[in-house]
């Protein structure tokens, strides 16, 4: 037999009503009862009707995330950080993986009444997305957007400190031949990192081994690497954009077997999965993906009940993670 909201009430101990207004999210429910409601629910194996509750609430109970890829483990924390905020709140999250922006119809989950707000993570056509969400009045929250201007209602990392700690690591180990490897120049996270490690490298009145753009894969790491290693000349230290190009350069340099880090330290930045599973376990700086992915789901959640109304940001701080690939300079020469 389908267990009811009354069955729910009578074994949690509390009327309908308040078992009506924890399935709303109403936020005039005591945290205790509504704990109590929820352990009910769970015990009873209790699935509200999403289309009667979206009925009831004049919303769909659906939260659009728009993203530009799902290779990534450290997007993939974020997703599932904002995924168990909102499921607590009776939310599911609509995904949708786009590179560019629709301009002339829209984006299909930007259309009318198909969602009740939006997060963006880290887009790169961000302001065709805005002009279209703010004209629908659809509360929205960006994540590793490009444009400080469109910070509002934003969550940044800072990634100038990344790029500087990075830096200021490899130089307090007595390295002083030191390249950079940057991502793609469309993401202010790239400028943001090499300008961060510019500026640690000047403090220590120091130049750049090499600066090299490109996109943030393994084969950019590999293909420089390699291209060093083909000239005999090395960097002593190698700061990669991001995990992916690091690891792609220990592979060309343990391919020649040149140690890491003995003879050329390596660090990377985002603390994907894979820098801890792979030989050297890799150096980087983590981003906090849980406080992110906890921070953009609160800060939208804010938004639809009305609750935040003026603009608001927040930037959190990158960490440095010390492991193998990274050691003092001319250690094994």
């Amino acid at each position: 037999m389908k267990v009811s909201i009354f069955d729910v009430a009578k074994k949690s101990g509390l009327s309908v009503v308040t078992v009506s207004r924890v399935l709303n999210g109403a936020g005039t429910v005591r945290e205790k009862n509504r704990q109590r409601v929820l352990a009910a629910m769970k015990e009873l194996d209790y699935r509200p009707n999403a289309a009667a509750r979206s009925l009831a609430r004049g919303k769909t109970g659906i939260i659009g995330l728009i993203m530009t890829t799902m290779q990534d483990t450290f997007f993939d924390e974020i997703v599932n950080q904002m995924n168990g905020v909102l499921a607590e709140q009776g939310y599911f999250l609509a995904v949708s993986v786009t590179k560019h922006a629709d301009v002339e119809d829209g984006h299909y989950l930007i259309q009318e009444d198909r969602v009740d707000g939006i997060i963006l993570l880290s887009p790169i056509e961000e302001d065709h997305y805005i002009i279209e969400m703010k004209r629908r009045n659809i509360p929205y929250v960006l994540i590793d957007n490009q444009k400080p201007e469109n910070d509002a209602y934003s969550i940044t990392v800072d990634n100038y400190k990344g790029g500087y700690a990075a830096a200021k690591h490899l130089i307090e180990l007595g390295h002083t031949s030191i390249a950079h490897l940057s991502g793609s120049e469309l993401f202010r996270s790239t400028k943001e990192r090499r300008n961060g490690f510019l500026d640690a490298l000047r403090e220590a009145g120091l130049e750049p081994f090499e600066l090299v753009s490109g996109n943030y894969e393994a084969e950019l790491g590999y293909r420089t690497a390699r291209r060093w290693i083909e000239a005999n000349r090395l960097p002593g230290a190698v700061f990669a954009g991001d995990d992916y190009i690091a690891i792609g350069a220990i592979n060309a340099f343990m391919e020649a077997g040149i140690r890491v880090p003995d003879e050329v330290a390596v660090i990377g930045y985002d603390d994907q999965q894979i820098a801890s599973l792979l030989r050297p376990l890799l150096t980087t700086i983590r981003q906090p993906a849980d406080r992110i992915g906890q921070a953009a789901a609160e800060m939208l959640l804010k938004r639809i009940d009305g609750t935040l109304k003026r603009a608001s940001s927040l930037r959190v701080d990158p960490e440095l993670v010390i492991r193998q690939s990274t050691g003092r300079a001319g250690h094994g020469r």
